[in-house]
């Protein structure tokens, strides 16, 4: 050690600043243990800087706008909305700023023994890890660093100086046009709010939907849905170059034919990579996945035993309330708990509109895996709720094993429809059956009462039913 480097212990050290870490921290700091918290960039992570919080904003921002312009009551005049675009980049930077603040720093000065370390972390033990002229020493380390934009290796893509989701958000003006490349939930939620916005965008999608780990019915009518908006929607795409002079020019193969297109702004929505470079793991031997995850146990060790990582780091799932459930669970277990990690109930949301939400199996991960089983299908048109709000899109499916009374699966695809999910998880999680589900009492008119329909379904005609009817 240089005279100039300076040695401190802790009973956790945490790499980076997100939900995992957070949580991980809160739990450690109520057990009394000395936390350091490590943050090279902007202190939250992901999720309330460049993610959920900033994207979910602007998307109701885009809805407010599309609402205005296409009512679906004659007696309310529809009419043109102007956007100042960079005003509401503004107000999603106050919001940001707002909840980093409230949510982030006030929490780190509420726990006096949790420090902040800025700076880069290198391993350079299992039990050390340098951060500029301090060596930090610990019982046990987090690793909780999050994930990155992954690029796909299409010539003239690098060189291109195209967008992702974290530089879409930095923009100050709106393009007017922009080709998205990618068709999962990120480029479908931006892909539409930009379009939304007056942006006329164009999805290529490298598999033959969008969505393809949902079911067919339910892509094809998001599909019919978004390119009723205006959304050009290109799927079955063979990348094949990018260039860029005073706009971008994407070429592709598709259905064995050559193609191009032209756009003001390429955004970039591939998907993420876990951020494992740069943290010197091979000098504490944890070891990584083909993806560059980290490997982990079903406690949430790495491969070195006083080391942890949870979050985006370790691969899927990658939602933030799953990193904040593993970051706590990796520091119950560091300290004395043995309890294993559990996903198997777990509900998400693709915040198009109409949202797309899922928990369990659907029908085609019910044929993968030869279970076979009933399934209910209830269209919106059969929720008064949806029929009182002239917004009918989309459908309910609930999955049953066959002749059983348990649900193993819900698709969803409905206006605010990720609110209706977690119903659906109870009844999953407390082994609820399908007909207590049914004649449970839910208001009318909610869009609550949809799940109950739907859970009707599986032996009646809602049509034949009467308002209300069990």
């Amino acid at each position: 050690m240089n005279d100039s480097t300076t040695e401190e212990k802790y009973d956790l050290v945490l790499i980076g600043s997100g939900s995992a870490s957070f949580a991980a921290a809160i739990r450690a700091s109520e057990l009394g243990k000395q936390v350091a918290m490590i943050e090279q960039g902007t202190l939250g992570g992901t999720c309330v800087n460049v993610g959920c919080v900033p994207s979910k904003t602007l998307i109701r921002a885009a809805q407010s706008k599309f609402q205005a312009e296409h009512s679906p009551f004659k007696g309310i005049n529809q009419h043109p909305v102007s956007v100042d675009f960079s005003t509401l980049i503004q107000e999603k930077d106050a919001l940001v700023e707002t909840l980093r603040q409230a949510k982030y720093q006030d929490v780190l000065q509420a726990h006096e023994n949790i420090t902040l370390i800025r700076g880069k972390a290198t391993f350079i033990s299992p039990s050390e890890i340098r951060v500029g002229n301090r060596l930090l020493t610990g019982h046990s380390f987090l690793i909780a660093t999050g994930a990155e934009a992954w690029i796909p290796p299409v010539p003239g893509l690098a060189q291109s100086g195209f967008l992702t989701s974290t530089t879409l958000f930095e923009l100050q003006q709106l393009p007017s046009s922009m080709v998205v490349i990618g068709g999962r939930a990120i480029a479908l939620e931006l892909g539409q709010m930009m379009q939304r916005l007056g942006c006329r965008v164009t999805i290529l999608q490298r598999s033959g939907r969008i969505l393809p780990d949902e079911d067919p019915d339910l892509t094809e009518e998001l599909t019919a849905l978004l390119t009723g908006e205006g959304v050009d929607i290109l799927t079955g795409v063979q990348l094949q170059n990018v260039h860029r002079d005073t706009s971008f020019q994407v070429e592709f193969i598709r259905k064995g034919k050559p193609g191009r297109i032209e756009a003001e702004q390429l955004l970039v929505a591939t998907g993420r990579r876990p951020a494992t470079t740069d943290l010197a793991l091979e000098q504490a031997g944890v070891e990584l996945n083909p993806d560059f995850s980290i490997k982990t146990d079903k406690y949430c060790r790495t491969t070195v035993p006083n080391i942890y990582a949870a979050g985006d780091v370790t691969g899927n799932p990658a939602y933030v309330y799953t990193a904040a459930y593993e970051g706590k669970l990796a520091v119950e277990n560091a300290f004395g708990k043995k309890q294993e990690k559990d996903f198997s109930i777990l509900p998400y949301v693709v915040f198009t509109d109409p949202q797309v939400g899922r928990i369990g199996l659907n029908e085609q991960m019910a044929g993968q895996l030869e279970i076979d089983v009933d399934v209910a299908v209830l269209p919106l048109k059969n929720v008064p709720r949806a029929l009182a709000a002239r917004d009918t899109r989309g459908f309910i499916k609930l999955l049953r094993k066959k002749g059983g009374d348990q649900l193993l699966g819900a698709s969803i695809l409905a206006p605010e429809g990720g609110e209706l999910l977690m119903e659906v998880a109870l009844a999953m999680q407390y082994t609820i059956p399908v007909p207590a589900l049914a004649e449970m009492f839910h208001p009318y008119l909610t869009l609550g009462e949809a799940i109950k329909l739907a859970a009707q379904t599986f032996d009646k005609d809602v049509k034949k039913l009467s308002c209300c009817a069990a």
